[in-house]
């Protein structure tokens, strides 16, 4: 997040262009704060900021990783997740696939690859992983990094209902217009803390996953 003021740049919408800066822009280095608790993210927002400074110190943290799997149309779209309604965790909310990073995984890519393919059968062959955006944290003590990918249209999805609700894709012209980026305020511990939100059609795409799409547009679109 880089505060709550928000620009209004026109959004970078064709998918050559956009594959070509992404390709420019991420690399594959594992930043040291994905395991190193005295490493905190930095948000950009003070509140944000001073939260993960006190989840820091009161629980481990939890290595995870995600997929932005940008869809290349010739309107290039984004693959998104709604978590099944039954999990204890986050039940219902919109996200990218992917989850903790297990032991056996070799890497934060090789994890996120790993869940979307038991979360929606995303197949390794339709993905073209691009880098790593910027190591993401979270209030519950995860400490996201998240992989932008080229995806091949053409793909058979199957949704594991253990996990997943439904997939489904939206724009990548609507999540990269800064017009769309919502900012919400809420407490925490007496600290104001504000996040974003991308309502979109029916769903409503807010907290770690429109703040990783906000970091997206910032790293990539943003010139």
């Amino acid at each position: 997040m880089n505060g709550p003021m928000l620009k209004t740049e026109p959004a970078l919408i064709d998918s050559a262009e956009f594959f070509a800066r992404a390709h420019a822009r991420l690399r594959f280095d594992i930043p040291p704060g994905l395991t190193d608790a005295s490493i905190v993210p930095p948000s950009g927002d003070q509140g944000t900021d001073r939260m993960l400074e006190m989840i820091a110190r009161e629980q481990p943290i939890r290595p995870a990783a995600v997929l932005i799997a940008v869809v290349d149309h010739p309107q290039p779209t984004v693959l998104l997740t709604q978590r099944a309604a039954h999990l204890h965790d986050h039940a219902g909310q919109i996200s990218f696939p992917g989850g903790k990073i297990d032991p056996e995984d070799a890497s934060p890519l090789d994890a996120a690859l790993r869940e979307a393919w038991e979360e929606i059968g995303l197949a390794r062959e339709f993905i073209d992983p691009i880098g790593y955006l910027d190591l993401y944290g979270t209030g519950f003590g995860f400490r996201i990094l998240p992989t932008v990918a080229r995806i091949r249209p053409g793909f058979d999805l199957r949704i594991s209902a253990d996990e997943v609700d439904d997939a489904f894709e939206v724009p990548l012209a609507f999540l990269m217009d800064a017009a769309n980026h919502q900012v919400h305020n809420k407490e925490f511990r007496g600290i104001m803390r504000s996040y974003y939100a991308m309502p979109f059609e029916q769903h409503y795409i807010w907290g770690a996953t429109a703040g990783m799409l906000r970091v997206l547009y910032e790293r990539i679109c943003r010139s």
